[in-house]
């Protein structure tokens, strides 16, 4: 069984377990309990009521968080010709075409986004082993296969975040920092709620949105009152 630490203990004491709170509790509660020395990222967890068994029932996505994540994302951007000079000018951290490819072959991974163009995907493809467990693989469905490279940089630099069911029908994603407004976490929460929500598959039986978990990433998690997430 894991022990946890004087801080954390002393930050569970702060909290009714059995209690759920509304979003806005929720929120101002956990800054209250933060007690580590970085900016903890606050963390959001959906438990579904899905089978990601089958490819139906599969809900992911893609969308620009109102405030961001509070971290500007290292992008590298795969493509060839005039794609490479549109994704430097668009502030692009890494431009290449099979070299890139190659060098992240190699084992270098020090990048939080991955942007290609549909005509370097040939090159790509061979890099499932490496980026996909990490989700770092570049996909049609969240924006970051395209040939508008312009557009993917923007959002990505933006806060743009991936929200991808895993195989035990949960979700989790960050949704900002702890030294936010309450304000700015609570909108970045709802409009993760909402977008997970829209994308409920349509074969999906019973009740969708089971459970809803907000932590920092270093303290005890508050569970949100069902009238937050009722779907």
């Amino acid at each position: 069984m894991k022990k946890h630490g004087k801080k954390y203990r002393a930050a569970i004491e702060k909290i009714d377990p059995a209690r759920k709170y509304n979003l806005d509790e929720a929120v101002k509660t956990l800054k209250e309990i933060a007690f580590a020395k970085f900016d903890e990222t606050v963390e959001l967890t959906i438990w579904l009521g899905v089978d990601p068994r089958k490819a139906d029932q599969l809900v992911r996505g893609t969308l620009v968080l109102p405030h961001g994540l509070g971290k500007t994302k290292t992008v590298v951007v795969i493509a060839q010709g005039d794609k490479l000079r549109e994704a430097e000018e668009a502030g692009a951290d890494f431009v290449g075409g099979e070299d890139l490819v190659n060098k992240i072959k190699g084992g270098w991974l020090d990048f939080d986004a991955v942007i290609a163009t549909p005509d370097m995907m040939r090159f790509v493809g061979g890099l499932g082993k490496v980026l996909g467990p990490r989700g770092l693989m570049p996909n049609p469905k969240t924006g970051t296969v395209t040939p508008d490279v312009k557009t993917a940089i923007r959002e990505t630099k933006a806060g743009k975040v991936e929200y991808r069911v895993d195989k035990t029908g949960v979700i989790h994603t960050g949704v900002g920092k702890v030294s936010f407004d309450e304000n700015k976490i609570v909108e970045n929460t709802r409009a993760v709620i909402d977008a997970v929500a829209k994308a409920k598959p349509s074969t999906a039986k019973g009740k969708y949105m089971k459970k809803v978990n907000l932590a920092c990433t270093m303290s005890p998690g508050l569970l949100l009152d069902e009238t937050v997430f009722a779907r």
